[in-house]
């Protein structure tokens, strides 16, 4: 994982340098305002177990991703003002040396100045011993610059892992099997200190219960505006159609209105118009002429208002404009991602970090009837902290729409896995 700071006079300066420099994979861990302009702190191959290996105990003060991901860009400002303090003694040596006349040979500085300049790129070339004192004291500095270099490239000692029981390894087998990543399944199966296969299998079950976070309330009985973001595909608006059906089957239609922020696809709204005379409900469109919080104004005296956004990656046009547009607006929009279970964890990742500067207040899980396996949906809310809201299994408005409770969840994820076992036990027979 590389980590890089930036700073510019402006927003749109510093992404062009990210842009540049660490091309369109990188991930902004932090960004905020500094004097004379912005700071952002970004990351390529970011990855959160690593993250957290790396913040060790403080790790667990992070209480969901966007925490992480912000200590993981404090922690690489301290190790740059540490690299900055040890520069400054390297220079302080150099001058005190001069000054007395004893030394050390110019190569040996040359190379140890050359190296932190680099960042670290080559070994610390060893001093020459004409000075006992001076000695030490570069020894010292090399000692420090050594472990700064290691933290700077995520080196670490590797914390010893605990030998494995052949109960624990066949339990982290069957959690993969589940659909849980080799990390999170190894973690699961070592917290099983004795006992048999199957007790081992419940109390990680019991594990996975509580660390998938649920919404409390429905959005329905709640009320509220809440925006659904996410990438082409993932099934926004069917779910905003399905949210809406359910509403006005239960409340009326006349306290529910839809909106959407999509005018960079051909006919982009024509489904959530269709979802709007069916349903005979309002349908506004936020363009050059509407911004999305004169329309939000217009709509206050609904109680629920669902708005649909365009599927947007980084490298669309549109996709500053949009996350922008929604987080600046003086409502209080609830974002939420929409993810696909039918999606690889890689992508779901990536799809979060994508999004997640848009202040999500959590996510819904789609296509549930077309996954083989579900444990990739629950660590992948486990892993971001995201509160699952509601969950889709098939294309029946709205009849497959369901609120998100996390027992549930993991009991339809094992029947999953059973009926999965059984489909290739048959195949094996045939």
């Amino acid at each position: 994982m590389k980590v890089k700071r930036f700073f510019a006079k402006s927003m749109a300066e510093a992404l062009k340098q990210v842009s540049e420099q660490m091309g369109p994979d990188a991930v902004i861990l932090s960004n905020r305002r500094v004097d004379g302009g912005v700071e952002i702190v970004t990351a390529l191959d970011y990855d959160e177990n690593m993250a957290r290996q790396r913040l060790g105990d403080q790790a667990q003060e992070a209480t969901n991703g966007s925490r992480l991901a912000e200590m993981q860009a404090d922690q690489h400002r301290r190790l740059e003002d540490e690299l900055g303090r040890s520069r400054d003694r390297i220079r302080e040596v150099r001058e005190k040396r001069a000054s007395v006349g004893a030394g050390y040979s110019g190569g040996s500085f040359a190379a140890v100045k050359e190296s932190v300049e680099a960042g670290f790129g080559g070994q610390v070339a060893a001093p020459a011993r004409s000075g006992v004192a001076y000695s030490d004291e570069l020894a010292q500095m090399r000692a420090e610059i050594s472990s700064l270099k290691d933290l700077m490239h995520g080196r670490k000692p590797e914390p010893e892992v605990p030998a494995t029981t052949a109960v624990q390894q066949r339990l982290a087998e069957r959690l993969q099997e589940f659909g849980l990543g080799s990390e999170l399944a190894g973690s699961l199966s070592r917290r099983h200190k004795a006992g048999r296969l199957e007790d081992g299998w419940k109390q990680s079950l019991k594990m996975l219960c509580t660390g998938v976070r649920t919404s409390r309330l429905e959005w329905l009985d709640q009320g509220g505006v809440y925006a659904l973001v996410g990438p082409t595909g993932s099934g926004k608006t069917t779910t905003i159609g399905k949210l809406a059906a359910r509403y006005v089957l239960k409340h009326g239609a006349d306290s529910v209105a839809l909106v959407t922020t999509d005018r960079y696809r051909v006919a982009a709204h024509e489904q959530l118009f269709v979802f709007g005379r069916i349903l005979n409900v309002p349908v506004r469109v936020v363009d050059d002429s509407h911004s999305l919080d004169d329309i939000l104004d217009e709509l206050s005296d609904r109680h629920l208002v669902l708005i649909d956004t365009a599927g947007l990656t980084s490298a669309d046009k549109g996709y500053q404009e949009q996350l922008a547009e929604l987080a600046r607006s003086h409502h209080n929009i609830k974002t939420h991602l929409v993810v696909s279970a039918t999606s690889q964890p890689r992508i779901m990742k990536s799809v979060w970090h994508c999004y997640k500067m848009a202040n999500l207040a959590g996510c819904v899980m789609t296509k549930i009837d077309e996954a083989l396996t579900l444990g990739e949906s629950l660590g992948f809310v486990m892993e971001t902290g995201l509160p699952v809201a509601y969950y889709t299994d098939g294309q029946k408005i709205p009849e497959d729409l369901h609120h998100a409770e996390a027992v549930p969840l993991v009991r339809l994820a094992v029947d999953r896995l059973r009926t999965l076992q059984q489909q290739q036990a048959v195949a094996e027979g045939a």
